[in-house]
């Protein structure tokens, strides 16, 4: 198969566009509350309408995937993004939303199964590990730089800003209702989402050979790991993780606002966008740590270390809490793959199908996000968001629990540092 750098860079590029319009919701629920008199509750369902798509999407988009290959899929997907898109731009309301974010939801649990098989064709087997790493830190840049777009419209478009004349804002102006300036992030998603319709219909995509931990499965592997306890311990656990992280990222724009008096248009939108970019930092860590000690307790020092960041940013004063919800990023970092990882080397065979199990279990992002603010209308959202202590030590409990048929390789500091560097041992 001739590998594409070519490719490789279509899919980093898919990688960052989905980010993009994934990770914005934590930034816009204060102004989405606030624009359409919502309850916390209601406001629950925004996060909820767009996670509970890969509870409904992840096994069957498999499915398509494997009859259909790569282009129809992602063509598919980005039309489905960008119809939701385009329907909560041009009617801004509240239902609307709830049903837009349902279809870009769709549109990206598509997306993120086609993109990683891709990867691997296009850039060869023996770089795919390295280019997963890249494209994570491509992610994590894109859910870095959203909310600081989200910042500068609002600023530019808002009611005190002067009436743009003309260029990009000036258009945006004539379409945007001057009392909702952050519908304009959809439009901008409209508009992305349709050149990358434009550009993955010129381009051409190499075939795709699934191997079999990338296949869907038929019905008797998912009855069959349906029957083992692990596959439900490890299926609560993306859960878990999800659930904490939508719940932080969700709502730590609208806690800062509540509680310390911060405008989420500033200073909340850049807690959220330094939050991610954190947790993709605290990736790269990660992996270094990987290759030293045990998964299993990397996974408990970091849960342990979120679960106190969390306590502080509750309970802290602003500046304390405004940094402390940042960390909380940082720690999240290494739960996904560790989780992931972790499961895997735990089922002796139909990888392909508990891959789908696990990636159903993202529904906990709409779960839980949902839960913190229902607990947040009864009893204030410091209150709700003590729920991520639950999740969080679920998390934690797994690193005590799992029994992997396979622990992960490590090496000694000095080993790991000659590998780094390209030297050979004395």
């Amino acid at each position: 198969m001739k590998r594409s750098m070519g490719i490789v860079l279509l899919v980093f590029l898919i990688f960052f566009v989905v980010s993009f319009l994934t990770n914005i919701l934590g930034p816009l629920v204060p102004d989405i509350i606030s624009s359409f008199a919502l309850s916390l509750t209601l406001a629950g369902f925004l996060p909820f309408s767009f996670f509970v798509a890969y509870g409904v999407m992840s096994i069957p988009a498999g499915v398509l995937l494997d009859r259909f290959g790569q282009k129809p899929i992602l063509i598919a997907a980005f039309v489905l993004a960008f119809g939701g898109s385009f329907l909560f731009a041009s009617i801004p309301t509240f239902t609307v939303a709830l049903v837009s974010l349902f279809m870009i939801g769709i549109g990206m649990t598509m997306t993120q199964v086609a993109i990683n098989p891709l990867l691997r064709v296009a850039g060869g087997e023996e770089n795919f590990a390295f280019y997963s790493v890249m494209g994570q830190l491509v992610f994590g840049a894109a859910s870095f730089l959203s909310p600081h777009v989200y910042s500068y419209l609002v600023a530019n478009l808002g009611g005190d800003a002067p009436a743009p004349a003309g260029g990009i804002l000036g258009l945006l102006a004539r379409v945007v209702p001057s009392e909702l300036p952050w519908v304009s992030l959809y439009w901008v998603f409209t508009v992305v989402t349709l050149a990358m319709i434009v550009v993955l219909f010129a381009v051409k995509l190499p075939k795709v050979e699934l191997k079999e931990d990338e296949k869907a499965g038929a019905a008797s592997s998912y009855i069959e790991l349906l029957k083992n306890r692990y596959v439900w311990l490890f299926f609560f656990g993306i859960f878990a993780y999800v659930g904490s992280e939508q719940g932080v990222a969700n709502w730590v724009s609208r806690f800062l606002e509540t509680y310390h008096g911060l405008d989420p248009q500033v200073e909340g939108a850049r807690a959220v966008s330094y939050f991610w970019g954190l947790l993709t930092a605290g990736c790269l860590l990660g992996l270094v740590l990987l290759k030293l000690i045990d998964a299993r307790k990397v996974l408990v020092a970091f849960t342990a270390a979120s679960m106190v960041s969390l306590g502080v940013a509750l309970i802290g004063s602003t500046q304390v809490s405004y940094i402390a919800f940042m960390m909380v990023g940082f720690f999240l970092s290494v739960m996904w793959s560790v989780i992931f990882s972790l499961a895997l080397n735990s089922v002796a065979e139909h990888h392909g199908s508990f891959s789908g199990i696990l990636c159903t279990g993202i529904v906990g992002g709409a779960v839980v996000s949902a839960l913190v603010g229902w607990l947040g209308d009864q009893f204030g959202l410091r209150v709700g968001m003590t729920l991520l202590f639950v999740t969080l030590g679920y998390i934690l409990s797994i690193g005590l629990w799992a029994k992997p048929l396979i622990d992960n390789a490590t090496v000694s500091p000095g080993e790991l540092l000659r590998s780094l560097t390209g030297r050979k041992a004395d």
